[in-house]
């Protein structure tokens, strides 16, 4: 590991390296180049105050594992992008607060101060650039206590991947082994190769769940994104404890009794956010809702992709009914129909969605295709990404796990972002929603705390916590 710095009085900047290049050029996949250079910002918050100089060091050495992210990015001759695995490094600042560790949480947010805790990188300015894929901000706290705060490149990899990187880093700060993830993104390729005869003669459309983008379409989309960045959107979160999900589930499969079907507790619980954010919208009867499944598929597609791939290989799916259907069918039966429709994420349909895309890059347009529930997201859809099984709450570098993690303000609105809680939660879930400013004020009403955890024994629900930009 090497790492250069440069001084200020309020902070010290690093470059940290792994100190070896293996010079290779790895081309981004179609699923990489449809995220785009957007970064993922990330915050982890400790009691304990963490040692940056041996968290730089720990984090070249992982980084030896993970080229990637301390390369930059290059565009190809043909208009796609490559990292070149150069080893230029990360950029690592490590801040002192005047402030004491706020109690964050539920209750309280960080969300509204996140990005002073962050290092951040230009999304525009990425490309034959020397700007990190990477960035660390470790802020040590007055009195104690330190703040993670993290952003990567979306386009090398999505949630799956940033958190086995940063589990990977903190098994290697404690001298613990881990299993070393694939780079190889020809993969992607490899898969969309296999896609049935019928798919490679001509008949690919990339679903209901693609679309290409008209002229003006994909701009306008990204201007009501800046606006939902500059205060038309609020994050509203809550906490849903163990004690209610199973409550929750229990509810879902009485209401299929007889049926001989199933749901999980992450079923019931997208269902009964999806009834209730369907009464917030009270959009007429027979208005088309959408819900968006956001799914890795790793384990849909056997050993093409291996489930150490470290890319992007999220895809999504779009089950739906009328805003009536939505208002009067049970939990369970919701429930159901979610279940349903990440039944969709076959072997078949992901291999001919990775043919689509692969030919719409080979023809020049892979710019112009953008995910339909993405598109939608101010209209009918309401988008879910469920990270609860993804190991927030176990990156521990030596000080202990995290008493708190959180992620910026949401700028598109419907979407819910469904994460784990603390292990002393026991088996809890927290809820990130992102509204449009005219619900928010309707959220105001104290009825909706009682809608959102009418599964919650009396007097212990979490109350609504708003963090609007701005």
């Amino acid at each position: 590991m090497t790492a250069s710095a440069a001084e200020s009085d309020a902070k010290r900047s690093f470059t940290v390296c792994a100190g070896e290049a293996t010079g290779d050029r790895i081309r981004l996949s179609v699923y990489d180049m449809l995220i785009g250079t957007v970064y993922t910002p990330r915050a982890f918050f400790y009691r304990e105050t963490l040692d940056g100089e041996a968290l730089r060091a720990s984090l070249g050495r992982t980084l030896r594992n993970f080229p990637v992210l301390s390369g930059r990015m290059k565009k190809d001759p043909d208009g796609g992008l490559s990292v070149l695995c150069d080893d230029s490094g990360v950029r690592f600042v490590e801040a002192h607060a005047s402030v004491p560790m706020p109690d964050y949480g539920p209750r309280h947010t960080a969300k509204k101060e996140l990005n002073r805790h962050l290092s951040h990188a230009m999304p525009f300015w990425v490309v034959d650039r020397d700007t990190p894929l990477f960035t660390v901000k470790l802020t040590q706290m007055k009195g104690g206590g330190s703040i993670l705060g993290l952003t990567m490149n979306h386009a090398v990899g999505d949630g799956y991947s940033y958190m086995s990187f940063l589990e990977a880093w903190s098994h290697e700060h404690r001298g613990l082994g881990y299993a070393k993830p694939s780079h190889d993104r020809g993969v992607i390729d490899t898969l969309a190769a296999s896609a049935s005869g019928d798919a490679l003669t001509g008949g690919l459309t990339g679903g209901a769940h693609l679309t290409v983008t008209g002229r003006g379409q994909k701009t306008a989309f990204v201007g009501r994104v800046l606006r939902g960045s500059l205060g038309s959107v609020t994050t509203v979160t809550t906490r849903f404890t163990g004690a209610e999900l199973t409550a929750m589930k229990d509810a879902a499969m009485a209401d299929l009794a007889g049926t001989d079907r199933w749901v999980s507790t992450n079923d019931a619980l997208t269902a009964h956010l999806w009834k209730v954010l369907g009464a917030l919208r009270d959009r007429p009867d027979a208005s088309e809702e959408r819900l968006g499944l956001i799914a890795d598929f790793r384990s849909f597609v056997g050993a093409d992709v291996p489930d150490d791939y470290w890319g992007n290989a999220v895809t999504n799916t779009r089950p739906g009914m009328t805003a009536a259907e939505l208002r009067s069918r049970p939990l369970g039966e919701v429930a159901a129909a979610i279940r349903a429709g990440y039944a969709e994420n076959t072997e078949e349909r992901i291999r001919e969605e990775a043919a689509f895309l692969c030919a719409e890059r080979d023809a020049g347009r892979l710019k112009r295709v953008m995910s339909t529930m993405g598109l939608n997201a101010f209209d009918n859809t309401i988008a879910i990404n469920n990270w609860s099984k993804l190991p927030f709450y176990r990156i521990d570098f030596g000080q202990g796990a995290p008493f708190w993690y959180d992620f910026s303000l949401i700028p598109i609105p419907w979407t819910v972002h469904i994460a784990p809680t603390p292990a002393d939660q026991d088996g809890g879930r927290d809820v990130h929603i992102a509204l449009p400013r005219t619900q928010v004020r309707a959220l105001q009403e104290p009825s909706w705390v009682g809608r959102f955890h009418r599964y919650a024994d009396s007097g212990e629900a979490f109350p609504l916590t708003f963090a609007a930009a701005g």
